[in-house]
């Protein structure tokens, strides 16, 4: 799992002293399948975050499930799958899975036999799972990422028991992880950034920040429509090639709203500048 920057600032000693870090190329045993006698258990009792890639991923294995086209809208998506709360002490959005109503409190998305119904578009803890990743930015360097990677043996999962051989590389390739942390990076670098500002400055994003900030990251076909109404593109200093492609591509319209967070909420970015 991604540790949100709560997580990594406020539990990070209860963390470190829970679970074992791997270093780099150290290896371990794991499997998660239909034969391992724990199965489907850590579907159940999740308090799951998700980052705006896991909702955009999820947003569109939905759509296509229910053949509603590319995806389903985002305003229906919170609805009905997510619960939305913010980050103390700086305001940022974030979505909780919305659990089944039941005792168990398991996966809307997990089915009768146990096995995922969104598999191909699972959300980065799950990919992440037995890992757990915490990120930071890097002192020496704010514009780069250090990370550290950790095992989570839970009493119940008997993966650990199989004999397939993994290092964090390679465990990190087999669950197609490349895309979600890029972009799960990218989210935590802005949140980080925004709490060194609110640390500074003694203020938290308002009401209306908060907003802007929840349909830039989890809401791209209704920030799509925003850009067009507030013509927002044709202000800032962008070719036309990448215009384009973040009206018609929502991993590009994300990444661009990043970038606009960042200008707007932190006064500057390296990638997109106001039209002088």
């Amino acid at each position: 799992m991604t540790q949100s920057p709560e997580q990594t600032t406020d539990k990070s000693q209860q963390f470190l002293d829970n679970h074992e870090e791997l270093a780099p190329g150290q290896g371990f045993r794991f499997a998660c399948h239909p034969g391992v006698p724990c199965f489907g258990a850590c579907c159940s009792a999740l308090n799951l975050m998700l980052t705006p890639y896991d909702a955009l991923r999820l947003r569109r294995a939905l759509g296509q499930s229910t053949n509603m086209g590319t995806s389903m809208s985002s305003r229906q998506f919170v609805r009905e799958y997510a619960d939305m709360t913010t980050m103390p002490g700086i305001g940022l959005p974030l979505l909780q899975l919305h659990m089944q109503d039941t005792s168990a409190k398991r996966c809307p998305f997990s089915r009768a036999d146990f096995k995922c119904a969104v598999y191909e578009n699972r959300p980065s803890a799950c990919r992440t799972y037995p890992l757990g990743r915490a990120t930071r930015p890097s002192e020496d360097d704010p514009a780069r990422i250090e990370e550290q990677i950790f095992v989570i043996r839970e009493p119940h999962c008997r993966g650990f028991e199989q004999e397939a051989q993994w290092n964090t590389a390679s465990w990190m390739d087999d669950q197609g992880l490349a895309a979600y942390n890029a972009s799960n990076d990218r989210f935590m670098a802005l949140a980080a950034s925004l709490r060194a500002q609110a640390e500074s400055t003694g203020q938290r994003l308002g009401g209306q920040q908060t907003g802007m900030a929840g349909l830039a990251l989890y809401q791209p076909d209704d920030f799509q429509r925003f850009l067009i109404s507030a013509r927002a593109l044709e202000r800032l200093d962008m070719d036309d090639e990448r215009r384009a492609a973040v009206m018609s591509d929502e991993e590009a319209c994300l990444d661009f709203g990043f970038d606009w967070l960042e200008l707007t909420l932190l006064g500057k970015t390296d990638r997109i500048q106001p039209k002088a």
